[in-house]
């Protein structure tokens, strides 16, 4: 604890265990001053709270985002009040080992290419078998609308470098078919187009089946086809959880990979990627509708696709049609672009940096995230700044440095309301609301302290950290009991304005953008910020949690009318204070 701290702590040492106790009450303070501090227990302090703080918000509209190096891989199509968003994404691919022996006369069997949901398993059904839920398929209503998805191979070199940046930077790819020095050619992308086959019972007679994905819950069964059991049936392997899983034509695999057996492409992986520069996968709708999905292609255990031969046996026998069966795996590249097509019939606008706007347009990939001001503006009265008549309110500074405390800041949230007259005017499904908004420090693109002094939980990230990002506050529909629609986020930033007050920190802008899952904005965990590409701020990023959802929202700013007074942004601090 530093010096400074400790000099409050003896200023209020009086008060200091039931100070502790509100911190950990996540509750509202309607009824402290009656409940906590009364005449019979303490005279000399008084719990107040105000909102009357100076904040600006404004939307910030995104031009095309970096979209390689997410981490997670998105497919498939999302409508909204915004529009619509269609994803797909190239990926290059990495051999499980490098000059294969497939041996004599090896040929493909079948190919399978596998890229599972993220799901949990909830139970066993009647049969014992596994139930799941998705945690990454976003659908409309309670059933998954399939996708088409198409298959090609591709023929763009995707690089680890930017041969026009500095030494060892590395190469951004953005969401419209582009690096920061050219754009990716359709044709390009779109090389041999793949064929969708399947297999009878027996896996012996093969048929051409069309592109469609059957998106569901259901688990799989894997079986070897080529050893049957007592009644003719295929033995089981395994059973595995929900996942997109598609066979394909074995011709194209057998010359591209096997026909190469001792050639220098399979030697290395930079001769590989060179000779076989990847899939691109790209989504179309069915019916014109579909699913986005979330999808889970940096599991090398369970993304891949697999190659299942078939070569002559060893054998010192006369039997030459013995034959032996084997797999060649290829797993999903580290380098992977997501390209994204918005299709917005809903304008951003209202974008005033200076003022703020009266509403704040939040959408996640290439959409828009918000910047915020604290304590903004100019006092007149004081004739300082708003910032300078806060920290003067609150602390005694000497030579600009805090030296003692006037109030003790409790909690101070931030609080944004839903335009919900709006988003019922454009027939929002309040499904389609974002859960999560993440707020950060926009200009070192970190985190706020409260984020890392929140609990985190990796296992269910919907109840990660939220006291310091609340979740989406909702109500029930008066028309409709099936559906609660949101009415506000609640933000708590204590921590980061004790900073602001007792370390001197500098008022930074914030940012504020819809969030996938907010431990991704870990910086200890993964790399958490994208790149903008745009010519006015070329330090612009957004969170990479953002770029990875399609969900998108519209808040009330503070530059609104009277009407809408009720609904504008506040901060809101509670504080004690001695009242001698």
């Amino acid at each position: 604890m530093t010096y400074e701290k400790n000099k409050i702590a003896i200023q209020f040492i009086s008060f200091g265990l039931i100070v502790l106790s509100f911190i950990a009450c996540d509750s509202d303070y309607a009824s402290l001053n009656s409940d906590v501090l009364n005449s019979d227990i303490a005279t000399n302090f008084d719990i107040l709270s105000e909102k009357e703080y100076s904040v600006t918000t404004y939307t910030k509209v995104l031009t095309p985002v970096q979209t390689n190096l997410l981490g997670l891989t998105t497919l498939g199509i999302y409508d909204d009040a915004y529009g619509r968003t269609t994803s797909s994404f190239v990926t290059q691919l990495t051999p499980s080992s490098y000059s294969p022996t497939f041996g004599d006369e090896a040929r493909v069997d079948s190919v399978v290419v596998t890229i599972p949901y993220f799901s949990t398993a909830t139970g066993i059904d009647e049969d014992g078998n596994t139930t799941y839920s998705l945690d990454s398929v976003i659908s409309k209503g309670e059933n998954y609308n399939n996708i088409k998805l198409r298959i090609f191979e591709n023929n763009y070199f995707i690089r680890n470098f930017d041969p026009s940046g500095s030494f060892n930077e590395g190469q951004a790819y953005f969401s419209d078919k582009t690096s920061t020095s050219e754009t990716i050619s359709t044709t390009a992308l779109e090389g041999s187009e793949l064929t969708f086959v399947s297999y009878d019972e027996l896996g012996s007679n093969m048929f051409v089946v069309d592109n469609e994905i059957d998106i569901n819950d259901k688990g799989y069964s894997l079986k070897d086809v080529n050893n049957l059991d007592e009644n003719g049936d295929k033995t089981l392997l395994s059973n595995e959880p929900p996942a997109i899983r598609i066979m394909l034509e074995p011709s194209f695999w057998e010359d591209k990979i096997l026909a190469k057996e001792g050639d220098a492409v399979l030697s290395n992986l930079n001769n590989f990627t060179e000779y076989f520069r990847g899939l691109y996968f790209k989504a179309e709708t069915v019916n014109d509708d579909g699913s986005f999905l979330v999808l889970n292609t940096t599991s090398s255990n369970n993304a891949n696709i697999t190659i299942y031969y078939s070569k002559l046996t060893e054998s010192t026998t006369d039997d030459d049609e013995l034959r032996d069966s084997s797999t060649y795996v290829l797993t999903f590249g580290s380098n992977k672009i997501n390209f994204l097509d918005n299709d917005f019939t809903l304008p951003i606008n209202n974008v005033d940096a200076t003022n703020g706007d009266s509403r704040i347009y939040l959408k996640g990939g290439q959409g828009a995230i918000a910047g915020i001001r604290l304590f903004d503006g100019f006092d007149n009265e004081a004739g300082i700044s708003n910032f300078d008549k806060f920290r003067n309110d609150f602390v005694n500074l000497e030579d600009n440095k805090f030296e003692s405390s006037k109030r003790l800041v409790n909690e101070a949230n931030l609080v944004f309301y839903v335009d919900r007259e709006q988003l019922d005017l454009l027939n929002e499904d309040p499904d389609n609301e974002p859960n999560r908004l993440y707020l950060y420090d926009a200009q070192n693109k970190t985190p706020l302290v409260d984020y890392y002094l929140d609990a985190a939980n990796t296992n269910l990230p919907s109840f990660s950290r939220i006291r310091h990002l609340g979740p989406l506050q909702r109500v029930e529909d008066e028309t409709d009991a099936d559906y609660e629609k949101g009415i506000k986020y609640k933000l708590k930033i204590t921590e980061h304005i004790n900073n602001l007050l007792l370390s001197d920190s500098t008022n930074v802008e914030l940012g504020l953008a819809v969030s996938l899952n907010v431990n991704i904005e870990d910086p200890s965990i993964s790399f958490s910020q994208s790149k903008v590409k745009t010519g006015d701020d070329l330090n612009l990023t957004v969170p990479i949690s953002s770029v990875l959802s399609p969900r998108g929202t519209i808040l009330y700013g503070n530059n609104v009318t009277d009407q809408d007074e009720s609904k504008r942004v506040y901060l809101e601090i509670y504080y004690t204070e001695p009242n001698y």
